[in-house]
């Protein structure tokens, strides 16, 4: 059911059940209690399997769920599993709890509740990531990632007040970073819708800018109001206002047949019901969660052995006393060569024969000895 079939059901405006879903305020008196019925009688139903649809926008108005898939729809399934991954995650009051069958709120474990978010959440995401990039394999991997994060923090995750938001946000992020560019799997574009309006439309929205073509996809495409489109894109509700302005008068520029918001919410919704896009198992997100996670952990491990092993290294080899360096020698200059001894003079020898001759007379005296 959509938001605005729910708020006909209980009798209030479709603002109000949105304020409902998102935490923000909480049902009082006899609306709680016809929200609380509502909810109760969706859980104890069980449509058949080809009732069955999977959502593209979670506010997206749409007939009945009888109807094709692919147009926006939650079917009664999709009902129940929200309503139990809300009881789950604590949306929902306690008085809301209670309502519902007490195996449902009793049975769910962890990784239930986690699958049953990736199941209401995971196809809607990736419609939405195709939306932003023009790229199927990286919407995926966009929606992967984030619900792997997801169960990596799921603690934290699973009493957030909007826990759809926290994963979408997360998504959105991964998608729309810069440094894709740089991988080589993306350097090249991928083949377009094959409609050439469905062409059309996405080549303008790629040519907007990242934060302009968010913006537009949240409020136009999801169907968030203005505050929680601001808050989610970390702006202000004016600076978010003027990126919504600026986005819808560049497509209307280059589309004039879509400057009415309703008909651009149409088109951006037909437009990611072409593609036939498929998110994998809840199974295989945790069990590659988990993986990646071991992985980060042994390599953490492993560099903090290293580093361990490099700093003892380090203290066993390093000095325990300060030594000074040794000078370098210098070259002296000015210093004569060294001469060799030369043939004696006829002084010298005339003198060395006397001093041969002359008669000796006591130990004291030197006696040359000769040669």
């Amino acid at each position: 059911m959509t938001q605005a079939q729910v708020a006909e059901r209980v009798g209030v405006t479709r603002e109000t059940v949105r304020a409902w879903e998102s935490g923000r305020t909480n049902p009082r008196g006899r609306k709680r209690e016809a929200y609380a019925k509502l909810l109760g009688t969706l859980v104890q139903e069980k449509p058949p399997p080809e009732e069955v649809t999977e959502p593209q926008f979670h506010e997206a108005p749409a007939p009945p769920p009888e109807t094709e898939p692919g147009t926006g729809t939650e079917t009664k399934a999709e009902a129940a599993t929200a309503t139990a991954t809300a009881t789950e995650l604590g949306l929902r009051s306690e008085a809301d709890a209670r309502t519902e069958p007490e195996e449902t709120a009793a049975s769910l474990t962890p990784a239930q509740a986690f699958d049953a978010l990736y199941a209401f959440c995971a196809p809607a995401l990736v419609r939405q990531a195709y939306l932003l990039t023009g790229r199927r394999e990286l919407a995926r991997e966009s929606v992967e990632w984030a619900f792997q994060l997801a169960w990596q923090r799921w603690p934290e995750v699973a009493v957030d007040r909007d826990p759809a938001g926290w994963v979408r946000a997360t998504a959105y992020e991964y998608a729309l970073s810069p440094w894709h560019r740089f991988r080589p799997r993306y350097r090249h574009p991928e083949a377009p819708p094959a409609d050439a309006s469905d062409r059309a439309l996405l080549a303008a929205l790629l040519r907007l800018p990242p934060r302009q073509r968010r913006t537009l996809v949240l409020y136009d495409g999801v169907g968030l109001d203005l505050p929680e489109t601001a808050a989610e894109t970390e702006a202000s509700t004016p600076a978010a206002a003027g990126r919504l302005m600026n986005a819808r008068e560049a497509i209307a520029a280059r589309l004039p047949d879509l400057s009415e918001p309703a008909e651009l919410h149409r088109r951006l919704t037909e437009l990611a019901a072409t593609e036939r896009l498929r998110a994998a198992k809840p199974p295989v997100v945790r069990t590659g969660s988990e993986r990646r996670a071991r992985f980060w952990t042994r390599a953490a491990i492993a560099f903090t052995v290293a580093l361990i092993g490099a700093t003892v290294l380090t203290l066993r080899t390093a000095p325990t006393h300060y030594e000074p360096p040794i000078t370098p020698g210098a070259e002296i200059q000015g210093v004569p060569p060294k001469v060799a001894q030369g043939a004696l003079s006829e002084a010298e020898t005339e003198l060395r024969e006397k001093l041969r001759g002359a008669v000796t007379s006591g130990p004291e005296r030197l006696v040359p000895l000769s040669r």
